[in-house]
């Protein structure tokens, strides 16, 4: 390892990410702009995007750390990803769209009621700060153990860089973030994936030397139960989850919004097997990680195998994913609060300008939440324990009952608010007093069933009870309505002004995604000059980014002349 290089390579790319969320400062002209987009985000940048909003540094650290320690099942687990996102395409993302709903909380108020609202709000946020907290702990760890910096000044200092380009550049400034992240750690990883096999003596080396069961896609506590309850809570997570429904509504149709879904699946199938194999191999290399240590899987090994200034580079990837995961979320909360708190309760008519200043406001203050939380991480028993114990209380009752609405009629506010209470009561009962009270702690299995499969028992025993009294809720007539008038004015108040100022900041964020594609490829054929191994494959992925660029260029160069003619079409 050069600490020079990588350094170097950290702080100029930090810089220019930075650049890049100072760009987006003059683009949020609205909360529709700010948040969403406009609305009319091209599919495959929001499907970028939503691929690496649910990627991290905790993907590294968390399933790194399961696949150095039973092997193929992190692939396994990380598949039923995958098989969330299928049913979120066919039938999830472009019932969103259809609701017309800036955000999802803005959904439940007009379909459950504003106190449904309310009681979802404080638990989402609560839930985002503690989730994306944790999340920014695994990749302070790994930049302060790589630089030899202390643990708790680098978790500070890179929550604050972190929030910075959000609070100034809104959606656009995060999405762009997302497709550059997700170039680079491509990028580090399929140069890693060689020069990993070739220390071990190809792929039949390391598949001779690994333990009998290292390939069998259930080990340990990831049973088959377990399994399948993680496929239910992912329909959910990736259904349901406020920070991924805002990239359904943020695309131009509900057919863009199941495409969104359907390229996040498609790149779920094969991204975990190529992930995953480094911390496997390292296995090989060295067998005696124990505890918490196999959570520095991943970072071992590319310590050993990566040229210099490609380990830097990994790491800026690493750290940047996990800050555009944590990012959305911040999107998300602020968007929630700025929309649907301050403008709906606190201030109806406030300005755009005044809305805008809120939604920056608000980024910080939860932002430096989440800073809070990454500080606590390792006093709970570390990342893999916080996100799954979470994602097990909170899931099921936060996330099944809004997309039962999507669907029925029938659901109440009054019935969403009592199975949420019960579904996270007995859940909490479960994670911390039935191990203090009763000596008994469900298993990982029991513990994903429990919590998504009660929920969604309340909720079919709701729904055959108000189907045989032929009962429908009345919030259901009143969302009918308010549905339809909304989207009636969102149709009569795009003025064509409005229209090309949304068209004008989307092509700049092609444009500007083109050009950060450029710089990486660039810097990639900088690095191939250092390479004392892997010099050739570095540069080969720096030629295959920079003809990559090409796409959103040629996109929207597209989206220009499709714009010049509808201008022609209204003054003509």
């Amino acid at each position: 390892m050069n600490t020079t290089i990588d350094t170097a390579v950290i702080v100029i790319f930090s810089a220019f990410v930075l650049g890049i969320g100072l760009l987006f400062a003059r683009t949020g002209r609205n909360l529709k702009s700010f948040f969403a987009g406009g609305e009319a985000v091209p599919w495959f940048i929001g499907g970028l995007s939503l691929f690496m909003s649910f990627f991290s540094a905790g993907t590294f650290v968390a399933w790194g750390s399961i696949a150095y320690k039973y092997g193929w099942v992190a692939i396994t687990i990380q598949w039923t990803m995958c098989i969330g996102a299928i049913v979120t395409g066919l039938y999830l993302a472009p019932r969103w769209k259809q609701t017309g709903a800036l955000t999802a909380a803005e959904f439940i108020r007009e379909r459950l009621g504003l106190t449904v609202q309310k009681a979802y709000i404080f638990i989402f946020t609560l839930v985002s700060i503690f989730i994306k907290g944790s999340v920014l702990y695994p990749v302070a760890k790994l930049v302060s153990s790589s630089l030899n910096l202390p643990l708790v000044p680098t978790t500070i200092g890179l929550g604050i860089f972190m929030i910075a380009y959000t609070a100034v550049g809104g959606l656009w400034a995060v999405m762009v973030t997302d497709i550059l992240q997700f170039v680079v750690l491509s990028a580090a990883v399929f140069i890693l994936l060689p020069l990993s096999l070739d220390r071990v003596g190809g792929f039949e080396g390391f598949t001779s030397q690994v333990p009998a069961d290292f390939f069998s896609p259930l080990a340990g506590d990831y049973t088959l139960g377990f399994v399948l309850a993680f496929v239910f809570y992912h329909i959910a997570y990736i259904g349901g989850n406020w920070t991924f429904v805002q990239r359904y509504t943020s695309v131009k149709s509900p057919k863009s919004a199941q495409k969104v879904a359907f390229l996040f699946a498609g790149l779920y199938l094969i991204a975990p097997v190529i992930w995953m194999l480094p911390p496997m191999i390292y296995r090989v290399i060295d067998p005696s990680l124990a505890g918490l240590d196999t959570e520095n899987a991943y970072l071992k090994i590319c310590q050993l195998v990566l040229p210099p200034g490609l380990l830097g580079l990994m790491l800026t990837g690493m750290y940047f994913s996990t800050s555009a995961s944590a990012n959305t979320a911040l999107n998300v909360v602020s968007a929630v609060f700025t929309n649907d708190i301050y403008k709906g309760l606190m201030n109806p008519g406030a300005s755009d300008r005044q809305l805008i200043r809120v939604a920056r406001g608000s980024s910080w203050v939860f932002g430096l939440g989440m800073i809070g939380i990454a500080l606590l991480v390792p006093r709970a028993g570390g990342m893999v324990e916080v996100v799954l114990s979470i994602s097990a209380i909170t899931g099921g009752p936060l996330l099944a009952p809004p997309l039962w609405a999507l669907f029925s009629k029938r659901l109440t506010g009054r019935a969403t608010l009592w199975i949420t209470s019960v579904g996270l009561a007995v859940n909490l009962f479960f994670k911390v007093l039935s191990p203090w009270l009763l000596d008994y702690k469900l298993s990982r299995a029991g513990e994903t069933v429990i919590g998504v499969g009660l929920t969604l028992l309340f909720l079919l025993v709701h729904e055959l009870y108000q189907r045989n009294r032929n009962a429908t809720a009345p919030d259901y007539y009143r969302y009918q309505i308010a549905r339809q008038q909304k989207l009636n004015e969102a149709t009569e108040n795009t003025t064509p002004e409005e229209a090309e100022a949304i068209a004008e900041q989307n092509r700049f964020g092609l444009r500007v995604i083109a050009g950060s594609l450029v710089f990486t490829a660039l810097m990639l054929f900088g690095l191939s000059t250092f390479a004392t191994s892997g010099a050739g494959p570095t540069a080969l992925i720096g030629g295959v980014i920079l003809v990559a660029a090409l796409i959103p260029w040629r996109a929207s160069r597209k989206r220009l002349s499709q714009s010049t003619i509808h201008t022609q079409k209204e003054a003509a």
